[in-house]
């Protein structure tokens, strides 16, 4: 990928060159860019306030509200969840453990701390009924929760999420569809990954197989959940660092199965990132037409972190439905932003209407000069009586705010007040290409591969191992063939079905032969012009074979179209449907081989 030139300041700190622009880098952003960018290195230093009221009455909540002091001396609470049965529990990364938090007098401050998990890395924490989720920077584990809080014994279910880097904070949650959903952040600030799971939103199966990218383009969305009232998923995403003080805002975005958000070539409301290209032959226009904008943005550098939807009653009615985010605090800005929690405002129909501060005071000046912190915030969590919870994973307290006019919420484990819809079943299975689409002649294709008919495909090309696509040839194009297009469908899985591990078009009508190994780009420029669509993986490019274990051998359906038309007209990366859309009308001849794969 080519590498742009940036001319950064050699001095820190300092504040952002003046433009007309503030959210845009001085200069013009391209392929061959000239940009002038200036930042601040600004780290508050911590204020430690022994006395909870003198440390509560620091700090300031709407009118009606109250903020007490519910634990401390936690060391490093980092996300926040309460169980069924109305228990909170804290993840504590540097710890490597999870503890749960009990309040046993029912007085609203806590008195007793225990360990229930522990694991180096420790960070996401999920329940579903009975059983609770967490995820270190590679694993994903599951476990009982007994009655009197604890965890049974971890089973791993999950063993190979990619290294983190710069981003190791693994957070998950269950979707209403009763998926597990994982947050993979970004290993760098701004860079070309070599995982396509990097920067990503992934579902799986609660036992942890049948995983897939549901979102890309996400550079660090560690706090995200279901709106109650519609049943969308929102996150809050960490933009960039480096690119001045009032860039990149941290953005809420609706995040939808299968699309793009951006990161690293486009961040904001579409700006284009003046240090990296996207893969050659797509203009950064294109990336940033192929992308989705967020809906609304927040003061940049403020780091969002977790994210609760508030589904209890002790609040004013007009909170229901609203997220609550908690803003741990900036390093890259000044003056520093974050140092918070955010109400994010939805309206009737579920949208978001506003983004304000809730709970503040914990930045502050110190004597002397420069900044000061009563606490970074990492968690959010509501109570089963209704009120909120906060963790302050620096000074290691947990904060509780509540409302005075507000009722009890109702018990424990009860369904909350907004109820969203009912996931949408599981869409029928389909019919694989050669069987959607037909040709108007009759030519038929031959295909070859490194595999004969009904044989099995060497393991070199399976998930498990190099994973790298497969050589194929195929017969010259039929008269007035101007390109082909490759999909290759396994109608044995069972989600989806048939599970696509390999979409290519555009191939120019002189290219007979695909070696192996091919790059798994959007567009390539050997084949030059050749596009590559998502897979069911969620990536782009080849996804080798990975069925489950004891699953007879299943067929993989190596199908090639001969076209009408040097382009469907579309753009890389496009959907399975899209291309097969695309292609109604104009194939003119159609072949395939058909392989086979069994795990061991």
């Amino acid at each position: 990928m080519p590498h742009r030139s940036l001319l950064l300041a050699a001095a820190v700190p300092a504040v952002l060159v003046p433009q007309e622009a503030p959210a845009q880098p001085q200069g013009e952003a391209g392929l061959y860019s000239d940009a002038r960018v200036e930042g601040s290195i600004l780290e508050p230093e911590p204020i430690l306030i022994r006395d909870d009221a003198e440390l509560a009455g620091r700090l300031s909540v709407p009118e009606g509200f109250t903020v007490e002091v519910f634990a401390r001396d936690l060391k490093n609470p980092r996300m926040l969840a309460v169980s069924e049965a109305g228990r909170l529990y804290a993840t504590r990364r540097d710890v490597g453990d999870v503890i749960l938090i009990e309040d046993t007098t029912g007085d609203g401050k806590a008195d007793g701390v225990r360990t229930v998990a522990s694991r180096p890395g420790m960070h996401g924490i999920a329940f579903d009924g009975d059983a609770v989720f967490l995820a270190t920077v590679n694993d994903v584990y599951r476990a009982e929760v007994r009655k009197d809080g604890s965890f049974g014994e971890l089973t791993r279910i999950i063993d190979d999420l990619p290294d983190g880097g710069q981003h190791p904070n693994r957070t998950l949650a269950i979707g209403p569809d009763g998926m597990l959903y994982i947050s993979a952040g970004s290993t760098c600030n701004a860079c070309a990954e070599t995982s396509p799971e990097s920067a990503t939103l992934l579902r799986a199966r609660p036992d942890g197989s049948s995983r897939t990218i549901f979102a890309s383009g996400l550079r660090n969305t560690i706090g995200f959940g279901w709106q109650p009232r519609t049943g969308a998923l929102w996150g809050m995403d960490h933009g960039i660092d480096w690119l001045g003080d009032e860039a990149q805002i941290e953005e809420l975005n609706r995040i939808e199965q299968g699309k793009m958000y951006g990161w690293p070539y486009v961040y904001g409301m579409g700006e284009p990132n003046p240090q990296d290209n996207p893969p050659a032959g797509i203009p950064l226009e294109q990336w940033a037409a192929m992308s989705t904008n967020p809906v609304r943005g927040t003061t940049p550098h403020g780091a969002p972190m977790q994210l609760a939807f508030y589904s209890g009653t002790m609040f004013p009615d007009d909170y229901r439905g609203d997220a609550f985010v908690a803003m741990r605090g900036s390093w890259n800005r000044r003056p520093p932003a974050g140092y918070e929690v955010l109400r994010i405002d939805f309206d009737a129909a579920g949208e978001p209407a506003s983004i304000e501060p809730f709970l503040t005071g914990f930045l502050t000046g110190r004597e002397g000069g420069g900044y000061g912190f009563l606490g970074r915030l990492a968690g959010v969590a509501v109570a089963p009586d209704g009120a909120l919870f906060v963790g302050d994973d620096t000074n290691g307290v947990i904060y509780r705010v509540s409302h005075s006019g507000g009722t009890v919420a109702a018990a424990a484990g009860a369904p909350p007040p907004d109820t969203a819809p009912a996931p949408a079943p599981a869409p029928a299975p389909a019919p694989i290409a050669i069987e959607t689409v037909s040709a108007s002649g009759e030519a038929r294709i031959a295909v070859s591969a490194s595999f004969g008919a009904e044989e099995a495909i060497p393991a070199r090309h399976s998930a498990e191992a190099e994973d790298v696509s497969p050589p194929l040839g195929w017969a010259e194009a039929p008269q007035g063939a101007q390109s082909f297009v490759l999909i290759v469908d396994d109608p044995d899985a069972d989600m989806p079905r048939p599970f696509t591990h390999w979409i290519a078009y555009d191939i120019p009508a002189g290219v007979t032969a695909l070696r192996e190994g091919l790059p798994t780009d959007p567009q390539l420029t050997d084949p030059d012009g050749l596009k590559q669509g998502a897979n069911s993986r969620g990536s782009t490019g080849w996804t080798g074979p990975h069925p489950p274990k004891g699953d007879p051998a299943h067929a993989y359906h190596f199908q090639v179209f001969a076209l009408d038309v040097p382009t469907l007209g579309i753009d890389p990366g496009a959907p399975r449907d899209k291309v097969l859309s695309a292609m109604e009308g104009h194939v003119l001849a159609e072949g395939e081989i058909v392989g086979r794969f069994e795990r061991d």
